[in-house]
């Protein structure tokens, strides 16, 4: 039984607790930017991230760039580029004096491209003069819906990558373009915020004065102690969190060792963008649905993934670097292999499958039956959308033709 492939899949589908549950192992690096492959050198300000934008000083960055910034007011940024004068819309925010500008949309509008390296967690400006070879990014799942003059877009989600990702295809970019609405999951952007923490603290975490040991048998344990000090940390690191939490920082420490974060997965993209153009976003799912689905898994169901993940902890990310090749090619015969091993266990498939998915069916359902003729550019895990309880079937369930892109 594959049962381990639990954890993995839930990186194309859930994306509460690689986000923000696990707990913080190691104080976060700070963010760099690069500008044809020379870092930029900030002596005043530095780059931050607010919210999932990353924002950087402005004129400096505008430096690095051999772009001559003219004027900058609150929402408005006026510069010259190449000897001609662009004017772009962005909210700037001021701090201690400096002004700060979203990365993506100054290169975007500069003629940059704009990439994400998670690893070193730098972003990457490239000038069109100075790319050397073209970057193919990934081919992705999209479908399209139109009913009643209304039009959604399903677009499934690794929900930790890397910059091998980008740039997405055009199709992508032109259907988010044109979108009235960005929905996801839930808004990860929002994982910082107080409310949040504490209810990932709240739900996590034992309160009665016990501790993950006395929740697990000795072996399983065990085992968690002994790749807890492999990876430079205390054996007893995670006593406080239950076996989901423990299990869900496994595996981040892993994806990210192998350099795929949440950080550069394919729903944060458009959430930054969206935030960047002022797009509405809208959530289909809630921080406490998905973080209450894994908290009410029983326990021995949240000791055998617990258990599963640290007996092939080795090979993970060896199978998180097939997943994404899976994302890159858009391969619907593979994606559909990954979604059939959530089956093999009853209650597994029924939380992380076959509910979610009858809720956001509903949900798109009602979008394309709205008299306001909009249009939707929905983003999820990959692996809601195929299969004999997915999306796409759900739809189509409901009569309405959905298109592969």
């Amino acid at each position: 039984m594959k049962n381990w492939k639990r954890m993995l899949l839930s990186l194309t589908i859930s994306v509460g607790l690689l986000a923000s549950a696990a707990p913080a192992m190691a104080a976060p690096q700070e963010t760099s930017v690069k500008v044809n492959d020379q870092a930029v050198e900030y002596t005043v300000g530095a780059p931050m991230n607010n919210k999932g934008t990353t924002l950087v000083p402005l004129r400096t960055t505008l430096d690095a760039m051999d772009v001559k910034l003219t004027t900058a007011t609150d929402d408005t940024i006026t510069a010259v580029v190449d000897g001609k004068t662009i004017t772009l819309k962005s909210k700037l925010t001021r701090i201690n004096g400096v002004t700060y500008a979203p990365i993506r949309i100054v290169g975007d509008a500069t003629g940059y491209e704009v990439n994400w390296d998670a690893k070193t967690r730098t972003v990457l400006l490239v000038s069109k003069e100075a790319e050397t070879a073209e970057q193919t990014g990934g081919r992705g799942f999209m479908w399209e819906v139109e009913s009643n003059g209304n039009t959604v877009y399903l677009v499934g989600s690794m929900h930790i990558a890397d910059d091998s990702f980008y740039p997405l295809r055009e199709e992508f970019e032109e259907a988010f373009a044109e979108a009235d609405y960005l929905g996801v999951e839930i808004d990860i952007s929002k994982a910082a915020d107080e409310a949040q923490q504490k209810l990932i603290l709240d739900l996590g975490s034992y309160q009665d004065g016990t501790t993950l040991k006395d929740h697990v048998s000795s072996e399983t344990y065990t085992k968690l102690e002994d790749i807890l000090k492999k990876n430079g940390l205390e054996p007893n690191a995670l006593d406080a969190f239950k076996p989901w939490v423990a299990e869900s920082t496994l595996a981040s420490l892993k994806s990210a060792a192998a350099g795929y974060e949440a950080s550069a997965g394919v729903d944060l993209y458009f959430i930054q963008k969206a935030i960047e153009s002022k797009l509405p976003i809208i959530e289909l799912e809630s921080y406490e649905s998905q973080l209450g689905m894994f908290n009410d898994f029983s326990k021995e169901l949240q000791e055998e993934t617990l258990k599963a993940t640290l007996d092939n902890f080795d090979v993970l990310d060896d199978s998180v670097n097939q997943m994404a090749e899976m994302w890159k090619t858009g391969n619907d015969e593979q994606l559909l292999d990954l979604t059939n091993n959530f089956s093999d266990n009853e209650e597994y498939n029924q939380a992380m499958l076959i509910d979610r998915n009858i809720g956001m069916a509903d949900k798109i359902d009602g979008y394309l039956k709205s008299d306001k003729k909009e249009e939707y550019f929905i983003v999820v895990g990959a692996a809601h959308y195929l299969g004999e309880h997915g999306i796409v079937k759900l739809l189509e369930d409901k009569g309405y033709t959905v298109e592969r892109k």
